[in-house]
């Protein structure tokens, strides 16, 4: 998506892709590709130089999960550039928003910058009001009033992106399992269904990483598990698939509603 979009305004495109993570179909749509490990600053930067590259946009998620298992974090294994960051400036702050800032400074400085997200794909954001042809509910509204502070306070304090409501209360809020992982475990706190899930980010959130993102997976998953409104940050939340994510939610009977 965001590759079309930057072919579209007559980019020529340089793609590295995260061994194990990044899409196969990258590399035929790239005019030049490479494998790299998600934690080889290094190489990236090598590449990046290498191909006459200054400006650059991060796709994607690194689940930083994998750290706690030891088979994983051995593949991933750091190089001294990630190594720096990882068990040096910021071992005593490991959040997405600091890592992630500090990747964007060390990229600043190798002459690569670092641009927001959104900038090729801005039709893929949330828009602000009901998104479905389904409405809300009295209920999903106290809901989304209740849970709407709530959920750009986590994203300000680098706990998460989102958080799972119902009636009025907080039923599972995401931290480093990230989204899928919570959307399971608030169908398996409430039972009975009928909760609300809220997506968004702080009024300070850096556009160019980390960006909230939805796709098809996200409401098919959302159905499974007993959730009925999906509320985004109107502006801040990428839906990858918009038209046939709105679709399928209206489908499936689930209300997307984006909010200020």
């Amino acid at each position: 998506m965001t590759l079309r979009g930057m072919q579209a305004q007559g980019y020529n495109v340089a793609c590295i892709g995260m061994r194990g993570i990044c899409d196969p179909k990258l590399k035929d749509l790239s005019q030049k590709f490479c494998y790299a490990g998600a934690l080889h600053l290094g190489k990236w930067f090598a590449k990046l130089n290498r191909w006459g590259c200054d400006e650059a946009v991060l796709i994607g998620k690194v689940h930083k999960v994998n750290i706690f298992d030891p088979v994983q974090m051995i593949r991933m294994w750091p190089d001294i550039v990630a190594a720096r960051i990882w068990f040096g400036s910021h071992r005593h702050n490991r959040g997405d928003a600091a890592i992630l800032g500090a990747l964007a400074d060390i990229m600043q400085q190798k002459g690569i910058k670092l641009m927001d997200q959104t900038t090729f794909i801005p039709e893929a954001v949330a828009d602000e009001g009901v998104m479905t042809q389904q409405q809300p509910t009295q209920t999903q509204w106290a809901d989304i009033r209740y849970g709407w502070d709530k959920v750009r306070d986590i994203s300000r304090l680098d706990i998460g992106q989102s958080l799972a409501v119902h009636r009025s209360m907080v039923i599972a809020v995401e931290a480093i399992e990230g989204t899928d992982r919570m959307i399971q475990r608030a169908g398996q706190l409430c039972r009975k269904g009928g909760w609300t899930m809220l997506k968004g980010a702080h009024e300070n959130h850096d556009m160019r990483i980390d960006v909230p993102t939805v796709g098809m997976r996200t409401i098919e998953l959302l159905k499974e598990h007993g959730a009925t409104c999906l509320v985004l940050q109107a502006g801040k939340v990428i839906m990858a698939e918009k038209d046939k994510l709105i679709a399928l939610a209206d489908k499936l009977g689930i209300t997307i509603v984006g909010q200020k």
